[in-house]
């Protein structure tokens, strides 16, 4: 039946999936599937088994856990994604923006063991997928827009100097206590004047970093996963592991099994700002890929679904032996270059990194941590974001410095209390809007219809006996004293003996309590002055909440117009 030939109704059933059905979006994928598109996931997904697999490693060393958990927080998020994740296109994975907070709590509350260090991983893990979770059934999903643009800026670019100075010391095979990026250099500077430094390890590194980054350029050539190669081979040729240089050794053969991750005796307030700090990183860049994608195919994705699925992905991650997962930057473009289609290239290609482990684990034996610290360093180099803070600085230089203090804050006090601050910065900012906010007293320009701000035109002129207030932006507790303080200062400044105030409300878009009260008390203070305090185009919402106020019936209906003309025209028909 072709689809004139539907009928509204049926229509309408047909577009719309059963309840429960909208939060599995892969399933709903199934039904439209069309089998041209079968051989390029499958083809997809192996070329991007290419990246899953050194990336995957690597950032999981980069998060202070045994390599081999990087492949399983791989497999499993891939798969719960493709099933719960409205984007076709998206991939998830370990990824380097994490790194750093993730190491943060992991070697603060591991002590050294790598068992522990897994078992923390995987609860901030879990406390990252509830937390996505709650808040995507809650249809919370726009909180991430909340963070400016500069701000995200800032704590991004603190993030990858902390995550690439974190791999600094593995190019060295020195160990440093963490202790914040500023320090962790000091340290490592420290360390290398003191002779500790292997250089066949930094050479393999430098030499691997180098390759990736000549070849970033060729957007077709997995530059990643040649210098792996490269690097592994020849530590194992020139067996240059007895010459100092650490190796990934022999991994567990198997897949990750099911386990409920709890650990005694640790900070359980630390895991919890750390996991949901994680969310809201992850959530943040995912909701930006997300987008960036869905806008190139010509489709749209819901935010609150992705806070679903990017939950479930983590949730799944936890649960087996994974840690926190984010969406890829870098793996999501080489699926989309190898013409993946739908979510079946993740899976796919969680399969193979599964035959992996299955059958040819001893492959990854003799791959070298100072490539893997390489990986990492490449794409936390890709991370800092210059050209557009320059252009930020350029326009708004009070911007441009809350991402420098956001910066700062991760550099020197580490990656968590860094995202907390950006966040506090971020409230504040908002709030400062509207806390100090542009105010004018209105005249008459002639030539120009309206009224106009006379600090910006001298020369209009003032409508004797009334002075026309406007205040750009809500009235709430915050700048309730300051409207009374400004209204006031205009009818003392006015040129003639002030009988009637007119505020244009226009932009005053909300009301509070505490605000409510003050107008009731200016209405007063006015009226023992002789001055009658009226308004002109007050929203009808606004106005329902003083309603709601009892402050209508007190000001008086006929206090109220619908365009500051006509509040003009009111005031000439009745002045002496």
């Amino acid at each position: 039946m072709e689809p004139q030939d539907i009928s509204p109704s049926v229509r309408r059933e047909v577009s719309k999936p059963p309840g429960w059905l909208r939060w599995l979006p892969g399933l709903l994928m199934l039904k439209s599937y069309q089998p041209a598109w079968l051989p390029r996931d499958i083809a997809g997904g192996l070329v991007l088994t290419t990246m899953l697999v050194p990336v995957g490693i690597a950032y999981a060393e980069a998060s202070g856990v045994p390599g081999v958990y990087g492949l399983y927080a791989t497999i499993i998020p891939l798969l719960a994604y493709a099933v719960f994740g409205p984007s076709r296109i998206l991939v998830l994975g370990p990824d380097s923006a994490l790194a750093a907070p993730i190491l943060a709590v992991v070697l603060q509350l591991s002590g050294g063991d790598p068992g522990r260090a897994v078992l923390v991983a995987s609860m901030m893990a879990v406390v990252s997928g509830a937390f996505c979770i709650i808040l995507g059934l809650l249809r919370l999903g726009f909180i991430t827009e909340l963070l400016s643009k500069p701000i995200r800026y800032g704590y991004m670019n603190g993030i990858a100097l902390a995550v690439l100075v974190s791999q600094l010391p593995k190019l060295f095979a020195i160990s440093v206590e963490d202790a914040g990026p500023l320090r962790e250099l000091l340290s490592l500077g420290q360390a290398i004047a003191a002779g500790q430094a292997n250089w066949t390890s930094f050479a393999v590194g430098a030499g691997s970093l180098v390759l990736i980054l000549l070849l970033k350029r060729f957007e077709r050539v997995p530059g990643i996963l040649i210098a792996v190669i490269v690097a592994t081979l020849l530590v194992s040729a020139l067996h240059l592991d007895q010459a100092g240089v650490k190796v990934l050794g022999t991994i567990p053969q198997g897949l990750p099994g099911f386990v409920v991750p709890w650990l005694s005796g640790v900070d359980l307030v630390e895991i919890l700002l750390g996991g949901c700090a994680v969310a809201l990183i992850s959530f943040a860049d995912t909701s930006v890929l997300s987008r960036t994608y869905a806008a190139r195919t010509n489709t749209r994705v819901d935010p609150n679904q992705e806070m679903v699925g990017l939950g479930a992905a983590n949730l799944a991650a936890g649960f087996f032996q994974g840690f926190p997962i984010s969406s890829s930057a870098s793996r999501t473009p080489v699926a989309e270059a190898a013409g993946a289609k739908t979510q079946l290239t993740g899976v796919v290609g969680a399969l193979a990194v599964a035959a992996l482990l299955m059958f040819a684990p001893n492959l990854l034996q003799y791959l070298p941590n100072s490539a893997l610290a390489a990986v990492v360093i490449a794409a936390a180099i890709g991370l800092f974001e210059v050209a557009d803070l320059k252009r930020i600085y350029r326009i708004q230089q009070w911007e441009f410095w809350l991402s420098m203090v956001c910066f700062a804050a991760v550099a020197v006090f580490g990656a968590i209390p860094g995202i907390f601050l950006a966040v506090v910065i971020a409230v504040i900012e908002f709030l400062w809007d509207g806390w100090r906010p542009h105010f004018a007293v209105l005249g008459r320009v002639e030539g120009l219809r309206g009224y106009h701000d006379t600090k910006r035109y001298p020369h209009a002129a003032r409508i004797d006996g009334l002075v026309l207030f406007r205040w750009d932006a809500p009235l709430f507790f915050a700048n309730a004293e300051l409207f009374q303080q400004r209204l006031m200062e205009a009818i003392e400044e006015s040129p003639t003996p002030v009988r009637r105030v007119v505020v244009a409300a226009e932009p005053v878009t909300s009301v509070d309590v505490t605000s409510a009260d003050m107008l009731r008390e200016l209405g007063g203070i006015l009226r023992e002055r002789g001055i009658a305090l009226h308004f002109a185009e007050m929203k009808d919402p606004v106005r329902d909440k003083l309603r709601r106020f009892e402050l209508l019936e007190a000001i008086g209906d006929r206090n109220f117009h619908p365009t500051v003309g006509s509040a003009v025209d009111d005031y000439l028909g009745k002045s002496p």
